[in-house]
């Protein structure tokens, strides 16, 4: 067992490296992640709860897929990485150090490549308007609920801090939406379609008694989420646009669980 906790997918690995910014997550680490030769790298690759029994922070409730996920991942200097995964210093780095650890990094080189480049978000919300899915009649409810109200309705855990994270950037999101309708080559409407038929495609995998719909969807809430941007990821990847555009497409998924186009509507 762990074998499969470290084969990693190729958008987990390049989202790790475009978000680490050549940067161990350590907060006081001034070290680089890639050799002076700038082609070699020197990164380690870190389960937050480890690969395998006798790691570390070792979640035996975790499958394979869950700590291999991005969600569960760090990339570390050689030293920090051997520092943390130091089963005498386990208490010095619980799980919830090394998640703020990840969530601030992340979140600090997002917003700097989304600054230095605005147009990322544009490149991945034509990206996701591109996927190809068969037609299917929804709900065209396209307004913002209340995202406590949401996540508590949904039993949200693992995917809490990436929502709250976020959710900052929704109204970027809704004006880029405008000004592309304004071009007449995009319809906000057919992108959140694509994103609520993935849903419910999705929904269908864990949703096997529909007399306790809601029971399964909550109790499947995080692993939906995770399907869901690990699909959209894959399909973008396929695509001829800026590797770097990959990291907006959380954000994309963040918002259109806000407008209820992933899991489920309060009542």
């Amino acid at each position: 067992m762990g074998d499969k906790a470290r084969e990693y997918k190729r958008t987990t690995i390049r989202r790790l490296d475009t978000l680490s910014a050549n940067e161990c997550y350590a907060p006081t680490c001034t070290k680089n992640l890639i050799a002076e030769d700038e082609k070699t790298i020197i990164s380690k690759i870190c389960h937050i709860e480890a690969a395998s029994k006798n790691g570390p922070r070792y979640n035996p409730n975790m499958s394979d897929d869950e700590r291999r996920d991005f969600n569960n991942l760090i990339l570390l200097c050689d030293e920090h990485h051997n520092i943390i995964d130091n089963k005498e210093n386990e208490s010095i780095y619980p799980v919830v150090l090394l998640r703020e650890w990840k969530i601030n990094h992340e979140s600090k080189l997002l917003y700097k490549h989304l600054s230095q480049n605005s147009s990322l978000l544009n490149q991945a919300i034509m990206a996701l308007a591109d996927i190809e899915l068969e037609e299917s009649e929804i709900d065209n409810d396209t307004k913002s609920y209340a995202i406590d109200n949401k996540i508590a309705y949904n039993n949200i855990q693992e995917n809490f801090y990436l929502i709250e994270e976020y959710k900052a950037y929704s109204g970027k999101i809704d004006l880029l939406y405008s000004e592309l309708e304004k071009s007449g080559t995009f319809k906000k409407e057919k992108l959140l379609k694509i994103i609520r038929v993935t849903y419910l495609k999705l929904k269908g995998r864990y949703v096997t008694d529909r007399n306790h719909e809601l029971h399964m969807i909550r109790e499947h809430s995080d692993d939906i989420i995770n399907d869901m941007q690990e699909f959209l990821l894959s399909e973008v990847d396929k695509m001829n646009i800026n590797e770097d555009a990959i990291i907006a497409i959380p954000i994309i998924m963040v918002d259109a669980f806000m407008r209820c186009k992933i899991l489920e509507k309060p009542l």
